[in-house]
């Protein structure tokens, strides 16, 4: 009895393992059909007697984005939502743009890792580890034209220009989907907004900050 129980145990961590990331495709290709009603875990494939060249390709990514923003970078996503062709493939690009002093700020990727490379310019990056017994451990580097880094899939991580001239890098995601959580955002943006005893509790800071900060967002 004990042994059948370990083998179920065993079973269910291998079946875990195996649905944690992007359903291999069962086909060629499964083209999303963005206009069906159906939901599913992606989206339904569309009929493949109609699909065309067009559901595999997509264009825009020599344009460079608007990094005029606050934070001084901006994120051009080519994923299932934008390339149809993606559906159930397990992949996915951005290109990304940073203005002089630029940064994409601390975020997650929650169903996806991230592999970056510098086309032009430099770039400060790195992630910190999860909670664990000598956790939240930070890794950096200075990159420059043609490295690569990666970003483990849910580790917070960032990038950062410390030049005075532009930068762009393009990312590949192991996902169709790969989700983004910008900390920043989601702690401090929220709606409804998170109790701000909640957050000076967590921060240990007073709840005046807190409500400073969420006034940011």
């Amino acid at each position: 009895m004990a042994a059948k129980m370990l083998l179920l145990a065993l079973l269910a961590m291998v079946s875990s393992v195996a649905m944690a990331s992007d359903p291999s495709p069962l086909q060629d290709f499964c083209v999303a059909d963005k206009d069906s009603k159906v939901l599913v875990n992606g989206f339904v494939c569309k009929d493949p007697k109609v699909v065309k060249a067009e559901d595999f390709f997509s264009t825009g990514l020599d344009k460079a984005g608007d990094t005029g923003k606050k934070v001084g970078s901006n994120v051009t996503a080519v994923n299932v939502n934008k390339l149809a062709g993606l559906n159930t493939l397990g992949i996915s690009m951005v290109r990304i743009d940073y203005a002089p002093r630029g940064l994409n700020a601390p975020h997650t990727h929650p169903r996806a890792t991230e592999i970056l490379t510098v086309i032009e310019g430099q770039l400060f990056v790195g992630f910190v580890t999860s909670n664990t017994d000598n956790g939240n451990r930070l890794f950096t580097k200075m990159l420059k034209k043609g490295d690569v880094f990666v970003f483990p899939q849910g580790l917070i991580h960032f990038q950062f220009n410390p030049g005075y001239t532009n930068t762009v890098a393009i990312g590949a995601l192991s996902s169709q989907n790969p989700g983004t959580i910008t900390i920043a955002d989601a702690v401090f943006g929220s709606k409804p907004p998170i109790s701000d005893e909640v957050l000076a509790k967590a921060f240990q800071v007073d709840k005046k900050t807190v409500d400073w900060l969420q006034a940011q967002f």
